[in-house]
């Protein structure tokens, strides 16, 4: 690691700002090299401020992913938007998100507009999905978000899943960070827990092809996950939380069909995180209502 005297070494915190789904966390799994956040095509699949650390021998961008921002209609949704709102007071640099697929609408303006409350941070807009577009559209988009502030530092198309214009944007980003030493290790690609990784891994897992009325209704909690002796081989114990026995049910599938399908695929990515193989125990519960209950809600680290 580059010892602190470095001249002109930057580091500082990022976070992506816009709607729910558009693309902030692939952008972050893009931008890190690594898979830290999980990704669905279902909205406000973040629920955790999660930290992915870009290194550069330049600088170090801290990069946190939160939560989209959305009207609230359940407790979780409010302490979510806290979340946001904590997350937004600490940052040297938002960069608001907007796809190239859609128009710009009421929600985009009304998240550009509530920068204003953050007066300290350095403002950029970024164009996502490039790649699903066709160059009027992302033209005309990035007419549309230029004109909604007029302090932007930089307004700029990319593509997280091609990764064009990633460096562009790292670069942009770095240049606005302030000078100081890096605030990780070289090496470290998040601040999350092995424990958070892996309940997110199989909370993606269980979000995969499920009917709409689910995603907000399952949490992930582990009891354990403790390896064998003479190594090789890791016990996991994992509860996947839902607040009604007919989603239980879902989760569960067909004599067990789905849940068998959830654990194969959760296995298959916590297996390269642990580097052993793993026996995943999964047990669905259900927790009623939780999203609408203080205490529930505190048991499940929200």
């Amino acid at each position: 690691m580059s010892d602190t005297g470095d001249d002109g070494f930057r580091s500082g915190f990022v976070t992506f700002v816009g709607r729910p789904n558009v693309g902030k966390s692939t952008l972050m799994n893009a931008l890190v090299g690594e898979k830290i956040a999980i990704t669905s095509e279902k909205p406000q699949t973040t629920r955790r401020a999660i930290r992915g650390i870009v290194n550069r021998p330049g600088g170090q961008l801290v990069v946190v992913d939160t939560p989209g921002i959305h009207r609230p209609r359940t407790l979780l949704g409010q302490r979510l938007n806290d979340l946001v709102e904590d997350v937004l007071g600490d940052v040297d640099v938002i960069a608001f998100c907007a796809p190239a697929t859609q128009e710009v609408g009421p929600g985009d303006r009304r998240i550009a507009q509530s920068l204003d409350g953050y007066p300290r941070a350095k403002k950029i807009a970024l164009v996502t999905k490039t790649d699903a577009a066709a160059r009027e559209a992302i033209t005309e988009r990035l007419m549309e978000v230029d004109a909604l502030r007029e302090d932007w530092t930089a307004v700029i198309p990319l593509s997280a899943l091609t990764g064009a214009q990633l460096d562009v944007l790292v670069d942009e980003l770095l240049a606005l960070m302030p000078e100081g030493p890096p605030l990780y290790e070289d090496g470290v690609v998040t601040d999350e827990s092995t424990s958070d990784r892996i309940a997110e891994i199989i909370r993606e897992a269980a979000l995969e092809g499920v009917r709409d009325e689910l995603p907000h209704s399952i949490a992930v909690t582990i009891d354990d996950v403790e390896e064998r002796e003479g190594g090789g081989l890791t016990d996991v114990y994992a509860n996947i939380v839902v607040e009604r026995d007919s989603q239980k049910a879902i989760i569960i599938g067909h004599k067990g069909s789905r849940l068998r399908d959830v654990g194969a695929r959760a296995r298959a990515q916590i297996e390269p995180l642990l580097g052993t193989r793993v026996f995943l125990k999964l047990h669905v519960r259900v927790a009623k209502e939780w999203q609408r209950d203080p205490k529930q809600l505190g048991r499940l680290g929200f």
